[in-house]
């Protein structure tokens, strides 16, 4: 199997959920600690929003995910099937939460899906598991509640030479939000592959882009009221600015695009060698003008997969190491103008009618490294939702075997900035690592124990160590 295939939609909590090998289901208990309140960086991030970010925590899990064939063709392959998930998450701590992650059900014909409900997914180009994080959609947060329908897998155009896939959708950004309310998601992507699945070579391109639109809001709106309805909806999609075209709504409205936009454009290369594989990847970060007019080129994230083989036989194994920078410093220079190609302060994740910005639940949608003001002690930036936004970061993620246990590892370093308008008092760099051990055991039947140590330590985040401890009991059916 190719590394972005592997990487990128190999289970069933990624993006290519029709990808399913097959049904099952699991419950597991996990315990966390640390040496003071906060929970270490590598701890919480990119859990789908289900591991606190304070506190000793225990933590109880149960889910389902399924997918049933009704109908298949000549060659055993289903036709129509259906699709369903559920999970619940328990946390015991100070503050305890029942959360429900997933909950989800769809049907299939071939690799076209209809999904409802809330559902971990992935988008984009890079290591979901080993690297920081897609810029966009890094799995930090609980999944939205959505419709979407679309072709979920790579289908063929041209056999053998050109492949897409993609998905449109619509949903609700619910729960409580510190300044907004009542806000709508609006979510498409479309990828293209190109190569024979078994060739050397194969090239991806794409684009994801996701708008928060429709709520309310007390920032340049009518009477307290983002621009809704189906004529609006046209340019929440289009993403084109009605340049005063529309009635009733405010002419921060008119003159802007309606709506907070963000998005990226991806490109990938996949090299397959003998003893090889791998997946160059960039994601160019999106969120006014100044990537059509190159200002913030300097941006993105950049990232190399690398899956070594013929590693059976061996009782210490490095198998997969993952490569990344993301730089978001740029953001199109210091300088704004609507008048000019000068786009300048982009201020991502924060928007001005939507101060509360790219989140969810509190947790930052994107990439973790660009952190909720609540998860820091440094100045606040108004009632934007951060406080910082201009970071580089340097990032390498591990995997291998030892004997029968799987070990894992995430070492980044990160310079941060704060944004264009609250500088931070100095670039501030942070340290956040993490390594884990998974091992198979004879309990209940069959389990899976896992142990993780994580540390921060740097100018950024207050020092800690932190310990997380879990039996994980998986039930196929």
């Amino acid at each position: 199997m190719a590394v972005f295939g592997s990487f990128v939609n190999a289970s069933a909590q990624q993006a290519d959920s029709l990808a399913v090998p097959q049904s099952k289901a699991w419950v597991e208990l996990a315990a966390y600690g640390s040496t003071i309140s906060r929970i270490p960086f590598w701890l919480h991030a990119n859990q789908w929003g289900i591991v606190p970010t304070s506190g000793n925590v225990i933590s109880l899990r149960t889910g389902i995910e399924a997918r049933k064939a009704l109908t298949t063709d000549s060659k055993g392959r289903p036709n129509w099937s259906v699709a369903y998930g559920a999970e619940l998450v328990g946390n015991g701590s100070q503050h305890s939460k029942l959360l429900i992650p997933q909950a989800y059900a769809g049907i299939a014909f071939k690799k076209f899906q209809l999904t409802i409900g809330r559902r971990k997914q992935y988008v984009g180009f890079n290591d979901h598991e080993l690297g920081t994080g897609a810029y966009m959609w890094s799995g930090n947060a609980l999944p939205v509640p959505r419709i979407q329908l679309g072709f979920e897998d790579y289908v063929p155009l041209i056999r053998n030479f050109i492949y897409f896939k993609g998905f449109y959708s619509d949903g609700v950004l619910d729960g409580k939000r510190p300044v907004t309310s009542d806000l709508k998601l609006h979510n498409k992507n479309l990828f293209v592959r190109l190569g024979k699945p078994t060739g050397l070579i194969q090239l991806y391109g794409g684009f994801n882009h996701a708008v928060q639109w429709g709520g309310k809001s007390p920032y340049f709106t009518e009477n307290g009221q983002m621009p809704t309805g189906w004529d609006k909806y046209w340019y929440v999609v289009s993403g084109f600015k009605p340049s005063g075209k529309l009635d009733g709504i405010s002419s921060f409205d008119n003159n802007n695009r309606i709506g907070n936009h963000v998005a990226s454009l991806d490109f990938g290369m996949e090299l397959d060698f003998k003893a090889v594989n791998i997946m160059f990847y960039r994601q160019n970060l999106i969120e006014d003008g100044s990537l059509f007019y190159l200002n913030n080129i300097a941006d993105g994230l950049n990232g190399a997969a690398i899956r070594f083989k013929n590693t059976d036989g061996r009782n210490v194994t490095i198998e997969r190491l993952t490569l990344e920078l993301l730089y978001t410093k740029s953001q199109g220079g210091t300088e704004v103008s609507d008048t000019s190609a000068i786009r300048g302060k982009d201020d991502y994740f924060n928007n001005g009618q939507v101060r509360d910005g790219w989140q969810y639940y509190g947790r930052g949608l994107g990439t973790p490294f660009i952190t909720p003001q609540s998860e820091n002690n440094w100045p606040r930036y108004a009632d934007f939702f951060t406080n910082n936004n201009r970071v580089w970061v340097l990032h390498a993620g591990m995997q291998g075997k030892f004997n029968s246990a799987i070990w894992t590892s995430k070492l980044s370093l990160s310079s941060n900035e704060g944004t264009y308008d609250q500088k931070l008092p100095k670039p501030l760099n942070q340290f956040s690592g993490i390594i884990s051990l998974e091992q198979p055991v004879d309990w209940l039947g069959g389990s899976v124990v896992k142990g993780a140590i994580a540390v921060d330590a740097g100018e950024f985040f207050d020092d800690a160590i932190g310990i997380m401890l879990s039996v994980k009991k998986n039930i196929s059916f």
